[in-house]
């Protein structure tokens, strides 16, 4: 399919209800006609974390405004559209829901092409978006849910190189903001304390660097934080502004010594692509955006603009486009999905059970 594709976005797979327009000619760098974004954070503030319940509400309320100002700040009305695509899993079941119901209702009315597209290809086809990279490459998504180095070969060939075992990086920085006292989400709370902290203060681990292979692991590293915390409470009677720095320092960097290192192993075993490339949440991390394109010379390193790196829909409107692109689209059975793997031929790397894969 040749011709120019202009796909409404809608996304609310977590704490983020958001709406875009997107445009794409082949051939063309794609278009960010508009991406409006309504967060949750101080929704959620007092309870130190998404409290799933609540973000449903949030979205259902959300989801109908945000969409509407998309369309305002995109200068277009529905009948200038050429399909619809929605987050249809992995996230939230709840908020989910309000979003792949809202696209069918709009689908319903208008007759436009329904697209159910998984959060973690929006993330995964980002450098597209952004640069129009060339297939295969390397990805690195990082977020607060999920952590897997990807070969990219096309809009839906994924292949997972490795993963976490446990903890995402971004769930590791939100638990260590609270367990600091430091306010949510915990990514840019701790990246700002570690500013002027000493990252050698604390002896932290580097988890399974002594292993072969990609995986990572990162709930023992919080752990280690925690008794970390508690060993100078115990001896001081309380944190100080610095200790709180020091400790925000030295985990941001057993973080980013690990992604680092383990990306140097996946890009060993891709040889032939075009690039590099780090989407999700914590992509967002300066720290460690600087240490991923340090070892991904002399491979091209791509990092999205922070707006396109936490959860969007600009991002799941260009996933559609390229979807819809391959011929497929889906009808009123899309179903919503709280698991749903990018490459559902690997292993579950953690847990699964009667709802599928986690991951």
């Amino acid at each position: 399919m040749t011709k120019t594709l202009t796909f409404l976005g809608l996304e609310s797979s977590c704490d983020d209800t958001g709406a875009a327009v997107v445009r794409h000619t082949p051939g063309d760098a794609a278009q960010v006609l508009s991406n409006v974004i309504a967060g949750q954070t101080d929704l959620h503030a007092a309870f130190g974390g998404v409290v799933p319940e609540l973000a449903a509400r949030a979205h259902a309320v959300k989801l109908d405004l945000v969409t509407e100002q998309a369309l305002a700040q995109a200068g277009v009305t529905l009948k200038d559209l050429d399909g619809i695509a929605v987050t249809a899993g992995p996230g939230l079941i709840g908020g989910v829901l309000s979003g792949v119901m809202l696209a069918k209702g709009l689908c319903a009315a208008t007759g436009l092409p329904l697209v159910g597209v998984n959060h973690l290809a929006g993330h995964a086809l980002t450098p597209r978006l952004t640069d129009n990279l060339a297939f295969p490459y390397l990805m690195l998504l990082v977020s607060g849910g999920h952590c897997q180095f990807l070969r990219v070969d096309g809009p839906q060939a994924f292949t997972r190189l490795g993963g976490t075992i446990d903890d995402a990086p971004g769930e590791a920085f939100d638990k260590t903001a609270k367990l600091l006292g430091l306010p949510q989400p915990g990514g840019p709370s701790v990246e700002h304390e570690a500013q002027t902290g000493d990252p050698a203060r604390f002896a932290f681990p580097r988890p399974l660097l002594d292993r072969p292979g990609c995986d990572l692991s990162f709930s023992g590293l919080k752990t280690a934080l925690m008794r970390a915390r508690d060993a100078v409470v115990a001896e001081k009677g309380g944190l100080t502004r610095q200790d709180r720095a020091d400790l925000c320092a030295g985990f941001q960097a057993a973080v980013a010594d690990v992604l680092t290192e383990k990306s140097r192993r996946a890009l060993a075993l891709c040889p032939d692509i075009s690039g590099f490339a780090v989407a999700g949440g914590v992509a967002a991390n300066k720290t460690l955006r600087a240490q991923l394109e340090q070892v991904a010379a002399p491979v091209p390193f791509l990092a999205p603009p922070l707006a396109l790196c936490t959860d969007n829909a600009a991002m799941i409107a260009y996933a559609g486009i390229e979807r819809f692109r391959t011929g497929q689209s889906d009808d009123m059975t899309l179903s919503a999905r709280p698991r749903w793997p990018l490459d559902s031929t690997a292993p579950a790397m953690i847990g699964s059970g009667k709802r599928g894969a986690k991951a």
